[in-house]
């Protein structure tokens, strides 16, 4: 197993849609190896392949401690707005982090690396995993579901000078760790976006 790069906003992969995965080999199963010990370095609650550089609809999860995978995700969902319970943020969005309106319930159905059908559903911090990680893998990231204020200061924070800074001082900071490329954590979020913790658990 090894620790992946994470690629960064910027980057085409993250705004192209992943492939359906057609072949269940020992190469997959060494993806998902590595999407999950990349994950759990980087003590994220979730990874999508896109994310690492691999175009493939992919994502690993751990939340509470209880981790999986799944492979060509539906994603489902239902229930009211969580509402502003948890900032969200993401790995591949370094330093920024917001209030995203998802629902209260998600269940995502796929298959596993051998093949077999499985079915993941929850509510809350894993409803929220599930949601953005599939969004990942349709070439959507969390910044592009702000609206208002929000996207507006998001959009500014990116554009500024600075912030190319921020992701090559975050980049560098996690090829230090462990001779991997993470840092444990993310940067905490500017003042304009930081409407509640930067430390949230729903950063991947």
């Amino acid at each position: 197993m090894a620790v992946l790069s994470i690629r960064m906003i910027g980057d085409p992969i993250l705004r192209t849609p992943a492939a359906e995965v057609s072949e269940f080999d020992s190469d997959l199963a060494r993806l998902i190896e590595d999407m999950t010990e990349t994950m759990i370095d980087v003590q994220g609650a979730g990874l999508a392949a896109p994310q690492i550089g691999v175009g493939l609809q992919v994502f690993t999860y751990r939340i509470d401690g209880v981790e999986g995978h799944v492979i060509n995700p539906v994603l489902e969902t239902a229930g009211e707005s969580q509402g502003e319970s948890d900032v969200e943020g993401c790995l591949s969005v370094p330093g920024l982090g917001s209030y995203i309106d998802r629902t209260d319930w998600a269940r995502v159905s796929g298959v596993d690396v051998s093949g077999h059908e499985i079915v993941i559903e929850g509510t809350g911090m894993l409803a929220r995993a599930l949601q953005h990680e599939t969004d990942h893998l349709r070439g959507t990231l969390y910044i592009d579901r702000l609206v208002g204020e929000d996207r507006k200061n998001a959009m500014r924070a990116i554009r500024r000078a600075d912030y190319s800074d921020v992701t090559s001082r975050t980049a560098a900071a996690r090829s230090r760790t462990l001779g991997s490329s993470f840092l444990q954590g993310a940067p905490p979020a500017p003042p304009e976006q930081r409407k509640g913790s930067a430390g949230s658990r729903a950063s991947r």
